[in-house]
């Protein structure tokens, strides 16, 4: 396989451009992020990114909904907005020839959307009928709970969607106060992925984006409320089929301190995680699911955060095994701390993620958005080289000693039958 080389560099208005030669194909793909996602949010204006995500290719002030409807359908090219909780994405794909046009566009999207009224109103009320419907998923309400319960007042412990009462008070006025704070060149990376070369690629954006000044107020310092270990068992009696439980236990961040790049924890959990739960050969899916029958669902997660992550196992079971199969849960990892991943285990679990770490980056949409997301979660785009080796040298001892600084009491969350779950809450 030919080797794909980024190239990265600094516009004079600070945006970091990100551009990779890939000729399989006559596509080029874009991801435009802004480092504003939900964790840039107050609690009384939660939800907003994505209510801007929903609403920003609706208009400009020189073009309606329908004019940017026609203007990438017209050339079968593809466009949307997106947020997350740590950035703000904005993506198109479309062929080469019509690169530059589409990134005018973008460009147009980007920095002068006009939110019209009615379209923030219709957006509005879809975020508010979406916060309802969660409400009504198992699942959803659990994850809700344990989110709540480990992060507190920190944005983590929020929907990206917000909540009722600050979805209900959100107006245009407010979404255009974001906009003016966080989208500007100095706190955007673009990431271009295509059969440009890469000089004709940052050509274009420098074209299109060059103009665009940094306002003279800085990008206000977020005040985050400090992330501090309470274990505790929640949860909500409903009339379920099955009783979802949740046990989470607070993780690294992806960033170390100081001068170290990554945190050396990382590889570590990200390993166990794919150990744990990744897949039908995952240990939680074999002891739990096929040998004791305990298991709808059973499946662990570790997401990337620029703050504290979380590591989270969860399981759907018949609500008369509720208790056991928490039990079961906990000593899985439980055996973690306690005991070494034998060689072949290790071994496995690392072919498993890396495998699938290379997978995830065959298509143009893929590399652009691996790269452009490491970029702005302040990793950086070598980290796609450093990521596989850290978790080629993780050795059974290193991957124990993590288990036993971070397994250590969990948070629980059961979500199920009043009858199944009332004797395991306080």
């Amino acid at each position: 396989m030919t080797q794909r080389i980024a190239r990265r560099v600094v516009l004079k208005n600070g945006i970091v451009v990100i551009a990779v030669e890939n000729k399989t194909a006559d596509i080029t793909t874009a991801r435009l992020f802004v480092k504003a996602g939900s964790r840039c949010e107050m609690p009384d204006r939660a939800g907003i990114s994505h209510l801007l995500a929903a609403v920003m290719t609706k208009g400009t002030d020189t073009l309606s909904s329908m004019d940017i409807a026609e203007r990438v359908e017209s050339v079968g090219a593809s466009l949307g907005a997106e947020t997350s909780t740590d950035y703000f994405l904005l993506s198109f794909k479309t062929v080469s020839a019509d690169f530059e046009d589409i990134l005018s566009l973008s460009a147009e999207l980007l920095r002068a959307p006009s939110f019209p009224e009615a379209e923030v109103e219709l957006e509005r009320r879809l975020n508010l009928q979406a916060i309802r419907s969660q409400k009504e998923q198992p699942f959803a309400v659990a994850f809700s709970q344990l989110r709540e319960a480990m992060y507190a007042e920190h944005p983590y412990a929020r929907s990206s969607l917000g909540t009722e009462a600050s979805v209900a008070g959100l107006t245009r006025a407010d979404l255009l106060a974001f906009h003016r704070t966080y989208f500007r060149p100095d706190n955007l990376i673009v990431s271009l992925t295509g059969c440009l070369d890469a000089d004709t690629s940052i050509a274009a954006v420098e074209k299109v984006l060059g103009d665009w000044e940094i306002p003279p107020n800085p990008i206000p310092a977020l005040d985050l409320p400090s992330i501090t270990a309470r274990p505790i068992v929640t949860g909500l009696p409903q009339e379920t089929q099955q009783s979802i439980l949740m046990l989470g236990y607070l993780a690294a961040s992806a960033l170390a301190k100081e001068d170290v790049p990554v945190s050396p924890d990382y590889a570590a959990l990200k390993l166990l995680n794919t150990y744990l739960g990744n897949g039908l050969s995952s240990r939680l899916f074999v002891e739990l699911r096929e040998k004791r029958g305990l298991a709808y669902d059973v499946s662990a997660f570790y997401p990337t955060r620029i703050d504290t992550s979380q590591f989270v196992v969860y399981m759907g079971t018949a609500p008369q095994n509720t208790q056991i199969a928490i039990d079961g849960l906990r000593q899985e990892v439980d055996r973690l701390v306690t005991e070494l991943l034998t060689p072949e285990e290790l071994q496995t679990a690392k072919n498993k993620l890396l495998g699938q770490y290379a997978l995830g980056k065959q298509t143009n949409s893929q590399i652009a958005q691996v790269l452009g997301w490491y970029e702005t979660i302040g990793l950086g785009i070598d980290f796609d080289e450093r990521f596989p080796e850290a978790i080629r040298t993780v050795t059974a001892e290193a991957a124990r000693e993590v288990a036993r600084h971070y397994f250590i009491e969990p948070y629980i969350c059961v979500v199920g039958p009043n009858d199944a779950i009332g004797g395991i809450l306080p």
